[in-house]
């Protein structure tokens, strides 16, 4: 399986920031989700992907070239293989909608404006409104519909879905779903909204303080995994049972139990029948890879 974008050890070191050793990969005809706390590091990257930013150390690869420090005009080339919606609408307060699709078009070789006036009509959004009487979600929109208009390869989002109420995000992830039913695409989507990658992400990778912290397969986490709750004899016995790795156990103590992070549910339920064990969710594997004890 080819890669479209491929960073293998990035580094970008700040006053008060380091981004270090970030490595991921996203394959032709996969969504990768990229999560993490704010300030993690997610823009960071993403903008060292985008030239936005000059690394450090590293090297990124976009469709098999590495443009780890390639000129911007040279940089521009594989761009155009790249539609990108940021966490905020980028374009000028007082473009129209439909002045947006013109500069749009003279920046991509492969725009179309059919194309665009189809997602402009899909998602309701005005040809003669400017930016600034846009709502949030509706600017959302026009960014995701400038970003699919040239017929990108590949797609990065950065918190794409921010500011959509629930309809309008599920209408959107329909958007991507059928954009991926073309061969050969795929899509980095950085979001908060973790429900969301549950429905359309092939991969989960998280950072945190600048470091990749896991980097799995979502169905690893969300038909594999599982969240155990134990009373403290059942915690002691767990433990004590060698059923987990030294190091590979991430717990939460609270009052009335612990909170056990399980790789296998049906092999820990198997050898703990009396405990309970639930389907995990990003939100909670995340939590607990990030903020548990590990024992």
């Amino acid at each position: 399986m080819n890669d479209l974008l491929h960073i293998a050890n990035l580094e970008k070191h700040y006053a008060d920031f380091d981004l270090a050793g970030i490595s991921l990969s996203v394959p032709a005809g996969s969504v990768v989700g990229f999560v993490g706390s704010n300030g993690a590091g997610k823009t960071t990257t993403i903008k060292s992907i985008l030239g936005l930013v000059n690394p450090d150390g590293g090297t990124i690869k976009l469709f098999g070239e590495d443009v780890t420090h390639l000129a911007p005009s040279h940089l521009a080339t594989a761009k155009q293989r790249i539609g990108v919606v940021f966490d905020t609408c980028s374009f000028p307060e007082e473009m129209t909608v439909a002045t947006v699709g013109k500069l749009m078009a003279s920046c991509y070789h492969a725009w179309s404006a059919p194309a665009f006036s189809t997602f402009l009509r899909a998602f309701e959004l005005p040809a003669n409104k400017t930016v600034k009487e846009l709502s949030r979600g509706m600017s959302m929109k026009l960014s995701l519909a400038s970003a699919l208009a040239h017929n990108p390869e590949l797609l990065i989002l950065d918190e794409a879905t921010a500011g959509l109420d629930p309809l309008a995000r599920e209408q959107a992830l329909d958007t991507l779903r059928l954009f991926m039913s073309h061969e050969g695409r795929g899509i980095l989507m950085s979001s908060h909204i973790t429900s969301d990658l549950e429905k359309i992400a092939d991969y989960i990778v998280c950072i945190d303080e600048g470091r990749i912290v896991f980097s799995v397969e979502k169905d690893a986490i969300t038909d594999i995994a599982g969240v155990a709750q134990c009373r403290a004899a059942e915690f002691d016995a767990i433990t004590d049972s060698g059923f987990f790795a030294p190091r590979t156990m991430h717990f939460e103590r609270a009052t009335y139990g612990t909170t056990v992070l399980v790789p296998d549910r049906l092999a820990f339920s198997a050898q703990f029948p009396a405990v309970t064990v639930e389907r995990a969710t990003i939100d909670a594997y995340m939590s607990l890879m990030l903020k548990g004890e590990v024992r």
